[in-house]
């Protein structure tokens, strides 16, 4: 089977959990095509009826990145009928509470306003690396953790992505 994997990545951490869920497709004998999104609208894979899509958005400043809210505004109709998923990357879903499709406010709001229903869902909690932002990003960055009791030090990176979550994923999408 072959899976395009559309995504777009700000700060590297969707790009690193599209190579894992690359690499598990291609262990398993699954064709895998890259598809960065960078302007939002490319063009739909035109033989999307015998292949599967995954799209993975991370959340910036409360919102998947524009490049993926266009292509799927763009290609809804396709992509509803297309064996289709979807993952958000976002520090939200650090918290335990809030890594299921289900209690994930950013995936259930994404999905909701924009009408996309992918067959397959799922919430990776990303990374969190003050040393690498801009100084505005950094501040901003500080003060939503601060809000929502999540680490401040400016020196910090940390990675809270659950890998074996992305490789059960992955996996899922073999069959």
């Amino acid at each position: 089977m072959k899976h395009y994997l559309a995504y777009a990545s700000h700060d590297g951490q969707t790009k690193k959990i599209i190579r894992k869920i690359s690499e598990v497709l291609e262990r398993s004998g699954e064709e895998v095509v890259p598809l960065p999104l960078t302007t939002g609208l490319e063009v739909l894979p035109s033989d999307l009826q015998s292949a599967r899509i995954l799209i993975g958005a991370p959340i910036r400043y409360g919102f998947h990145l524009r490049p993926v809210r266009q292509f799927v505004k763009r290609n809804l109709v396709d992509l509803n009928t297309a064996q289709s998923a979807f993952f958000s990357v976002n520090l939200t879903a650090r918290k335990p509470e809030k890594r299921t499709p289900q209690t994930n406010g950013y995936l259930r709001k994404f999905l909701e306003k924009s009408k996309f229903k992918p067959k397959t869902t799922a919430v990776f909690a990303g990374a969190l690396c003050y040393p690498n932002y801009k100084p505005w990003d950094r501040l901003m960055i500080q003060l939503i953790m601060k809000i929502t009791n999540g680490p401040t030090d400016p020196t910090l990176s940390i990675e809270f992505t659950d890998w074996d979550a992305v490789e059960r994923f992955a996996e899922e999408l073999t069959h």
